[in-house]
């Protein structure tokens, strides 16, 4: 009698304390859901040649759509605010996507590519290697160099969000200044 209520002493034990960790994505989740409703000035970080109407024209990310399982970010680049990036919870972690609207309001057919993350990543970056279906898409359209893209993410909390396009030969990245949010810009 004496060892069964050992046993059960140990198995209660056991069971009360148990504890969820936060896995790095929802993590990351989090930082970034808490920049919702705002708006932050950007800059080119890296880039090459091709990226000069980058590094003059003004740059915003507008936080404008938060939900538990998505944000959606708005991408302007001067007056063009035909992108959007839209950052969603998965059953094993993340998915980027990248939406970009044509001028008469209808989908651009170079839109909604990206990836799933496939390592845990960090609470602090995440990345996100091209997609099948980006692949195809790519191919499909004559930019096959984007087959090899991996996007990212990062976030230095109360200091900047960046974003980055990475692959063989080149580097592109805007960091917005998230201490210091626009005032007004998120409309």
């Amino acid at each position: 009698m004496k060892k069964l209520g050992i046993l059960v002493a140990l198995f209660a034990s056991g069971c009360a304390t148990t504890q969820t960790s936060v896995q790095p994505a929802d993590a990351f989740f989090g930082r970034m859901s808490e920049l919702c409703g705002k708006s932050f000035n950007g800059k080119l970080a890296a880039g090459d040649d091709s990226d000069a109407s980058f590094a003059s024209a003004k740059m915003q990310a507008h936080v404008r759509t938060c939900t538990d399982r998505e944000i959606q970010i708005s991408f302007d680049v001067g007056e063009d605010r035909s992108r959007t990036w839209i950052i969603t919870r998965t059953d094993d972690g993340l998915r980027l996507k990248h939406r970009h609207m044509l001028k008469n309001g209808t989908e651009d057919p170079v839109s909604q590519y990206g990836g799933d993350t496939t390592q845990a990543g960090t609470a602090t970056r995440q990345e996100f290697p091209v997609d099948d279906y980006s692949k195809m898409m790519f191919t499909k359209e004559g930019r096959t160099v984007s087959n090899t893209n991996v996007w990212a993410f990062e976030i230095e909390p109360q200091k900047t969000l960046t974003y980055e396009l990475a692959r063989p030969n080149r580097l592109f990245r805007v960091a917005f200044d998230v201490s210091n949010p626009v005032i007004g810009a998120n409309e």
